[in-house]
């Protein structure tokens, strides 16, 4: 983490899930990541918000609508059997790059055939 915040090692693309529904968010991911490997890429950031505030729905009195719920599941995500094939850990960002509200993401690199 501290190479990556300091810039000695590359975050090699990032993805947003902001505003996405559950499903939305979910495809994304898996997408991005069979991507992500497929390229060859090692790190990676998945942003997934810290949860709003503020919303339209809490701010009229609806206090059963969830906040920060990508933010609680796309860890879930990143455990499930369909991710250990793609993922070989991750962590929360530095607040330079999102805090709690992001993820590194370290991509396993794809098993060669011989």
């Amino acid at each position: 983490m501290q190479r990556l915040v300091r810039g000695t090692h590359a975050i090699d693309d990032r993805l947003d899930l902001h505003g996405l529904t559950q499903e939305a968010a979910k495809r994304r991911l898996m997408d991005f990541l069979h991507r992500a490997q497929a390229d060859g890429l090692k790190t990676v950031l998945v942003i997934t918000g810290k949860g709003a505030l503020g919303t339209d729905r809490f701010e009229a009195g609806d206090f059963t609508a969830e906040r920060g719920v990508l933010r609680r599941v796309v860890p879930e995500w990143l455990r499930m059997p369909g991710a250990r094939g793609l993922v070989v850990g991750f962590s929360e960002a530095h607040a330079a790059h999102g805090g709690s509200g992001a993820l590194y993401v370290r991509i396993r690199r794809p098993k060669t055939g011989r």
